[in-house]
C-alpha cells in the first residue's frame, strides 16, 4: 500500500525595501513569527543584506552577542537574553559538501531547540526540515547607489501556512 501523498504548502510574500534599516527592520517583524525548530535560508548575492535581515532576525528575537557575518567561523550560536529560543547562524557560502559537510555542524542537534539561519543554503540543508523559511533577497547589479532590494519570503510546508508570511 502507497503512503498518501502530502501537498507542499507555501505562504509568500514579496516586498521592496529602500535601505538597510528597512533589511533589518523586516528581520525584526520575521523574528516575530519564529519559533524554537524553525529553519530559515537566506539567499542573494553578496551584499545583498543577508546579514543585516540575520542582524535583525536576532534583534527581535533577544539574542545575546553583535550577529555578524559567520564566514570564517562558519556557525554561530547566540544564546538568548529573554528565555526564546537561541539564533544558529551559519554561513555555508565555504561549504561545498551538503549536507555531508553540513552534518559535522550538528545543526540536526540544534534545530528542535533553535532558530537556525543559513546564509547559502540553497541545495546544501533543505534536508534538515521540510518546512522552512526561504527569503530570496535580490539587489541592483553593478556600479550603483541603488539600495533597493525586492525580498520575497517563501514558507514551505504546513508549519507556515496560515502563519502570518502574507502579513510581513
Amino acid at each position: 500500500m502507497e503512503a498518501p501523498h502530502t501537498q507542499a504548502t507555501e505562504a509568500m510574500t514579496r516586498l521592496t525595501l529602500d535601505s538597510p534599516a528597512e533589511m533589518q527592520e523586516l528581520g525584526r517583524r520575521i523574528a516575530e513569527l519564529l519559533r524554537p525548530g524553525d529553519l530559515v535560508l537566506l539567499t542573494g548575492e553578496l551584499g545583498a543584506g543577508k546579514t543585516t535581515l540575520a542582524r535583525g532576525l536576532g534583534e527581535g528575537l533577544g539574542v545575546r552577542g553583535a550577529v555578524t557575518s559567520p564566514t570564517f567561523v562558519i556557525a554561530r550560536v547566540h544564546p538568548s537574553l529573554t528565555g526564546g529560543p537561541a539564533l544558529v547562524h551559519v554561513d555555508a557560502y565555504r561549504l561545498g559538501g551538503g549536507l555531508d559537510e553540513m552534518e559535522d555542524l550538528d545543526l540536526d542537534v540544534s534545530l528542535p531547540d533553535s532558530v537556525v539561519v543559513v546564509e547559502w543554503g540553497d541545495g546544501k540543508v533543505e534536508e534538515l526540515s521540510d518546512d522552512r523559511l526561504h527569503v530570496v533577497i535580490d539587489r541592483v547589479v553593478g556600479e550603483t547607489d541603488d539600495d533597493r532590494r525586492v525580498v520575497t519570503v517563501t514558507g514551505l510546508g504546513t508549519r507556515w501556512s496560515g502563519a502570518g508570511v502574507d502579513a510581513l
